[in-house]
């Protein structure tokens, strides 16, 4: 599954490990087997949706800072604000304005990407586009603190 050695016997060691330490848990009179694949397929998706929310939250913090770097503060709160309101729309829709706003995609390639009729991208797109717009106007999400 990993096509890395160092990997996969890190994940063999954390399924070994969690048998271990679940081992009341497991009905006599099941496959062994099929219990520790089981076991080892969970830690396995749980390391790729870690691994998501770690490339998605490290592509925020460097548009982030790239939006700081230009020096002018109120082009940098704008971009701040944007990202966060991106981030706080649901995956499907970050996802969608994500692939065709940022990287280009048509609307046939986003829907070949998602498995989806072109109609439903344009749909999708379309709500997507207004929720964010929702949330630029209105100010929710946006996060106020007290300074003293």
């Amino acid at each position: 599954m990993l096509r890395d050695p160092d990997a996969a016997d890190d994940l063999v060691q954390s399924t070994l490990e969690r048998a271990l330490a679940r081992w009341r848990l497991r009905r006599d009179d099941g496959d062994l087997k099929a219990w520790l694949y089981t076991i080892q397929r969970n830690l396995y998706c749980d390391m790729l949706r870690a691994r998501q929310r770690a490339a998605h939250a490290t592509t925020i913090a460097q548009a982030q800072s790239s939006a700081y770097a230009d020096g002018d503060p109120e082009a940098a709160l704008i971009a701040r604000d944007a990202l966060s309101r991106l981030d706080a729309l649901p995956e499907e829709q970050r996802t969608l304005l994500l692939l065709v706003g940022v990287e280009d995609l048509s609307y046939a390639q986003a829907a070949r990407a998602l498995g989806v009729p072109v109609g439903t991208i344009m749909s999708r797109l379309s709500r997507a586009r207004a929720a964010l717009r929702r949330r630029m106007e209105s100010g929710s999400g946006a996060v106020l603190r007290r300074v003293k």
